[in-house]
C-alpha cells in the first residue's frame, strides 16, 4: 500500500474518549443491528484511496463487470435491455464500454419502477426526491448501497480530523430526516452528540435561536445546505454575534452549488475551513472535497462520466452533465443516471497524494443556468451578480418563465426606487436580449423550497 504523503494543511486528529468510544464501538456496533457493512467498507476505502490511478481503474473495471453480470442475471430490466442492445457484461473490456449502454433517466426509473428491482432484493427501503425540478422521483435503497454511502461519507468526514461522536450541529430540510426523529433516534442522536436543525424556516427569531444552538453546543463541525449557513452567518455578522470562537474545525456544505462568497462568509464567521461535498439521494455520495482542495470522487463505488447535449462523452476539461454508475446499487441499480447536474473533470491529480479522480467544477443543475433569447445559455451567475452588486439587496430570487419572460424577486432594505429597478432590467436585458419582459417584485422574504434548500436561479428553459 502507498503510504499518504504528509498534507501542507495541518489537520488535528486527536479525539476525545468519548469520540473514540463511539466511533470505535457504539456507531460499529449500530451498524451491525441495521445490517450495514459501512465499518469494513470504510477501513477497505482508507487503503484503496491511495492506490494509484492504474490500480484504482483495474478495481473499477472488474467490480464493473460483476455489477453488470448481477443486473443481467437478476434484474429484469436490464436483462431486457442488454439483449435489445446485443450487449454482454462479460466482454467488457474498459470503462468506455460503459457508453454503449442507454441513459437511466427519471422518467426510464418511474415507467419502470418495478422491473428496476433485483429479483433476490432484501430490505429494500422506498425513497424519493424532493422534485425541485419537477415530479418526485420514487425509487429503492438496499443495504449494501446505504452502506458504501455511508463509508464513503465517513471516510471524507475523517479527512478533517473529526469524526463520528465528535459534536455535530445539521442544519437541514429534508422531510425525510426531520420526520424520523422518534425516541430511538432522538437517543442515537445524542449519543452520537448530533444535533438536528430545521432549515426549513429562516426568520430572524429563528436564526437567533439557531446561533445561540451553535454557541451552547461548541460542536467540532457543522453540517448543511450552503445557503442555510451562509445565511446564518450573514446574520451573525450583521448583528455582531461573534460566533469564530468555538473551536469548529469544518463545516460540510452538500445538497447545492456552493458558491464563493458563501464559502468565504461562512469561514470567516465561523472561523473554520468549509469542506464541499457533491452527491443526491438518487445518485449517492459522488465527490468530496479535501483539505488541500480536490474534489475526490468516491471512485471505488462511483464512475462518473460528463456528457454533451447529445449524449456524446466529453474529456476532461470540458462543461456537460454528470452521468453516475453507482457501482453498490444491485438491489436496485443506477447505470448510466443522468443527474441533471452539470460540472466539469479534472485531469489532473490532488496535492494531497490520494488517487482518487477529480472533479474539477460542479456547477450546478441544469435548470441553474438560464437561455437568452438567441439561444446562448449561461449559468445563472451571469445574473445573480448584477444582484450582489447592489448594496440594498438583502435577498433574492430569479425565475426564467420562459424565452421572453424572466421574474426578479427582491428583498430590500429599502423601498426600491425607478432608478435601481431600471438598472436592473436594463442588465438582465444586456444578457437575455432586448425584447424579454423582466418583471420585477419587491417582497417581504423568499421563501425556501420545500426540502429547506435555497435556489438562486429557476430556469423553466434550460432543461427543456
Amino acid at each position: 500500500m502507498n503510504k499518504p504523503p504528509v498534507t501542507s494543511k495541518k489537520i488535528k486528529t486527536t479525539k476525545s474518549l468519548y469520540t473514540a468510544w463511539v466511533s470505535g464501538f457504539f456507531f460499529p456496533l449500530h451498524e451491525k443491528f441495521k445490517k450495514h457493512t459501512s465499518v469494513a467498507l470504510r477501513r477497505q476505502l482508507e487503503e484503496s484511496q491511495w492506490w494509484d490511478n492504474t490500480r484504482l481503474r483495474d478495481f473499477q473495471l472488474t467490480k464493473l463487470r460483476d455489477f453488470l453480470m448481477h443486473a443481467q442475471a437478476h434484474v429484469l430490466y436490464y436483462r431486457h435491455l442488454f439483449l435489445e442492445n446485443k450487449f454482454d457484461p462479460a466482454d467488457l473490456r474498459s470503462l468506455s464500454d460503459l457508453a454503449l449502454l442507454p441513459f437511466l433517466t427519471k422518467s426510464v426509473i418511474r415507467r419502470n419502477i418495478r422491473g428496476l428491482k433485483s429479483d433476490n432484493a432484501r430490505y429494500l427501503a422506498h425513497y424519493n426526491t424532493g422534485g425541485s425540478s419537477g415530479e418526485p422521483l420514487v425509487f429503492y435503497i438496499g443495504k449494501g448501497r446505504t452502506s458504501h454511502d455511508i463509508a464513503a461519507k465517513w471516510r471524507a468526514t475523517r479527512w478533517w480530523g473529526v469524526d463520528i461522536g465528535d459534536p455535530e450541529i445539521v442544519i437541514w430540510g429534508s422531510p425525510i430526516e426531520l420526520g424520523a426523529q422518534d425516541r430511538l433516534r432522538s437517543l442515537r442522536d445524542r449519543i452520537m452528540r448530533t444535533r438536528l436543525l430545521p432549515a426549513f424556516e429562516m426568520s430572524e427569531q429563528k436564526i437567533d435561536g439557531f446561533l445561540a444552538e451553535i454557541r451552547a453546543t461548541r460542536p467540532k463541525m457543522l453540517f448543511g445546505y450552503p445557503s442555510a449557513l451562509s445565511h446564518i452567518a450573514r446574520h451573525a455578522k450583521i448583528h455582531g454575534i461573534r460566533m469564530d470562537d468555538l473551536g469548529i474545525q469544518v463545516a460540510f456544505v452538500t445538497s447545492e452549488r456552493l458558491y464563493d462568497d458563501q464559502r468565504e462568509q461562512i469561514s470567516t464567521v465561523f472561523n473554520c475551513p468549509v469542506a464541499n461535498g457533491y452527491g443526491g439521494r438518487d445518485a449517492g455520495f459522488i465527490a468530496h472535497e479535501c483539505p488541500e482542495g480536490g474534489m475526490h470522487i468516491s471512485a471505488e463505488d462511483i464512475i462518473v462520466e460528463i456528457i454533451d447535449a447529445q449524449g456524446n462523452p466529453l474529456p476532461p476539461g470540458e462543461s456537460g452533465e454528470i452521468v453516475v454508475t453507482h457501482l453498490a446499487t444491485h438491489d436496485f441499480p443506477f447505470i448510466r443516471y443522468k443527474t441533471g447536474d452539470m460540472g466539469i473533470l479534472h485531469d489532473k491529480p490532488c496535492a494531497c497524494g490520494r488517487g482518487l479522480p477529480l472533479i474539477r467544477e460542479i456547477q450546478g443543475r441544469s435548470t441553474d443556468f438560464v437561455v437568452a433569447q438567441d439561444g446562448t445559455v449561461m449559468h445563472g451567475l451571469a445574473l445573480i451578480y448584477i444582484l450582489r452588486d447592489l448594496p440594498q439587496i438583502e435577498a433574492f430570487k430569479i425565475v426564467q418563465e420562459s424565452l421572453n419572460e424572466t421574474r426578479v424577486y427582491l428583498v430590500s432594505k429599502t423601498s426600491l426606487d425607478q432608478l435601481v429597478r431600471l438598472q436592473i432590467e436594463h442588465a438582465f436585458k444586456a444578457r437575455l436580449g432586448q425584447a424579454v419582459t423582466i418583471v420585477i417584485e419587491q417582497v417581504a422574504q423568499i421563501p425556501a423550497e420545500t426540502s429547506g434548500k435555497f435556489r438562486y436561479v429557476v430556469s423553466k428553459v434550460a432543461n427543456r
